[in-house]
């Protein structure tokens, strides 16, 4: 099964095989940033209310909310595209594994769990 690596700067790391980092700015990458403030008129954003981005676990609960709201940030084929494009693939990001990361998100979208009738 597919998962989340800590992407790191240090001397001599490398990422893993079969391994994509959607670190921002890639274009998996989060647009939505901790401690900034996103409204109607808000960067890249044309939300209906105010937010203001406090911490990671909010960061990544606007990201799945993006997804499934189909947000103008987000091509009108994203979820197909995840699924095409990183299914199988274990996925890298700066959070900490100990953390709510939006890799998570990505990680559900492109491997579906398969339920079996045994």
């Amino acid at each position: 099964m597919p998962e989340r690596v800590q992407l790191s700067r240090k001397k001599g790391w490398r990422m893993p095989p079969n391994t994509v980092s959607v670190a921002r700015p890639h274009k998996y990458g989060n647009p939505f940033v901790i401690g900034m403030s996103y409204g109607a008129a808000g960067p890249r954003n044309e939300w209906h209310r105010s937010i203001t981005i406090g911490d990671r676990a909010t960061a990544v609960a606007e990201y799945r909310r993006a997804i499934a709201r189909g947000h103008p940030y987000f091509p009108y084929d994203f979820e197909e595209r995840v699924r095409a494009e990183l299914a199988g693939k274990n996925l890298a990001c700066f959070c900490p594994l100990d953390q709510p990361c939006h890799a998570d998100v990505l990680l559900a979208l492109a491997n579906p769990r398969q339920e079996t009738d045994r």
